[in-house]
């Protein structure tokens, strides 16, 4: 059994040997969008395209592996091959010198190009661009470029452009403007005839400057707080103030400075002193007379008469009020004299008397009062003086004094 076995796989090997093999290698022909399919034991692509029945023009190109070859080029032993038909189509290309139709099988732009002696040179300006697919009836628009100097940062730097603009022709040299930056001729101008294009740089420094703003004083009144006392209600604080100062420089020069507005960053507080309203009446015994009073000033005191003593070349004999000059009136500063004006009061060593009177006072500013005597009268008194505002307290009184 075994032996039967043996001579029957022989036997099925010798046939398998003896049948018929195929003979060549599979070849694929790309035509366009159309496939050829054959079997073929050459190596000579012509031989293909002939059992293919297909033919190529003088601008059609074959490419194998990407490579252009010729047709009756014996290609090395593969196990299949693969070839591209790439078929001429027609191309216009326009430059400043005419118009040109173009019969190419090129794969790019760039190609066409270099095919129709066309160099591309750096600066040259190719809609579209050189890497673009070429595909029928392209219109390929080359525009030579123009040698130019760029003038910038000290420097003179050669470029190459075709572009409309300057602001274009320095982009695409890698010097484009920035920020503030400007050219000479403007960006949106057309290449100059002398080919000279500068660029300005631009940069503006902003200095800042802090400066205090004051605070300001001011009086409240305080029910809580006697007649004629002051107390701090609220500390005064300095507010700030910040100043710009914008510098424009043009390839570090300076050409402009602005000093702008300032801004309050931090306003002032006021300083707030409180002055008291509440008056309290009282009673005292001077030069043995009991008074009752509701306020109390601590005044230097002076004397006049209507003649100055025998001293004025001129007198006056009458007080603002109309009333004689006298033991018995008083003048003080302007701005008093309107505030008390009738206010009856008590001096001591000189007894009652009334406000009547206008004074100069004295330019320190200091409380004053000025005693009236007559003329036969007159005792010249100077020094400080406690004065009572005796009652009735007035009706709209005078808390804040001026």
């Amino acid at each position: 059994m075994r032996r039967r076995c043996v001579f029957f796989l022989l036997s099925l090997l010798t046939l398998t040997a003896c049948r018929p093999q195929p003979v060549g290698v599979p070849v694929t022909i790309l035509d366009g969008e159309t496939t050829y399919h054959l079997v073929s034991s050459s190596h000579v692509p012509a031989e293909w395209l002939q059992q293919a029945g297909l033919a190529l023009d003088e601008t059609d190109r074959l490419l194998y592996q990407d490579q252009v070859i010729a047709p009756g080029e014996s290609l090395p032993p593969a196990e299949a091959y693969t070839l591209e038909i790439r078929r001429a189509v027609p191309v216009t290309i326009l430059t400043p010198e005419g118009q040109r139709v173009l019969q190419t099988s090129a794969r790019t732009v760039g190609e066409a190009l270099a095919e129709a002696g066309l160099a591309i040179r750096p600066g040259d300006r190719i809609l579209p661009p050189p890497e673009t697919p070429l595909t029928a009836a392209m219109t390929i628009t080359r525009q030579a470029g123009r040698d130019l100097i760029v003038l910038v940062d000290g420097r003179e730097v050669p470029i190459r452009s075709a572009a409309p603009t300057v602001g274009q022709a320095l982009a695409e040299a890698g010097l484009p403007l920035t920020a503030l930056d400007y050219s000479i001729p403007a960006e949106d101008e057309p290449l100059p005839a002398d080919g000279r294009i500068r660029i300005v740089r631009v940069r503006e420094t902003v200095t800042l400057t802090q400066k205090p703003v004051p605070y300001q004083s001011r009086f409240e009144a305080s029910a809580e707080l006697d007649l004629d006392q002051t107390a701090l209600l609220q500390a005064g604080e300095e507010g700030l103030a910040m100043g710009r100062t914008r510098v424009r420089l043009e390839d570090n020069v300076e050409v402009a400075r602005q000093v702008e507005e300032e801004t309050l960053v931090r306003p002032p507080q006021d300083r707030v002193v409180g002055y008291g309203t509440k008056i309290t009446i009282r009673t005292a015994v001077v030069d043995g007379v009991t008074i009752e009073y509701w306020r109390v000033l601590y005044m230097y005191a002076t004397s006049y008469s209507p003649c100055g003593g025998g001293t004025q070349t001129v007198c006056y004999y009458y007080t603002s009020s109309g009333k004689p000059v006298q033991k018995g009136v008083v003048a003080m500063r302007r701005a008093w004299y309107y505030a008390f004006r009738g206010q009856p009061l008590y001096i001591p060593g000189y007894g009652r008397a009334t406000v009547e009177d206008v004074g100069a006072g004295f330019p320190d500013g200091r409380y004053w009062i000025d005693l009236g005597w007559s003329e036969e009268e007159y005792q010249p008194m100077t020094g400080w003086v406690t004065v009572y505002f005796l009652t009735p307290v007035p009706a709209d009184p005078v808390y804040l004094l001026p």
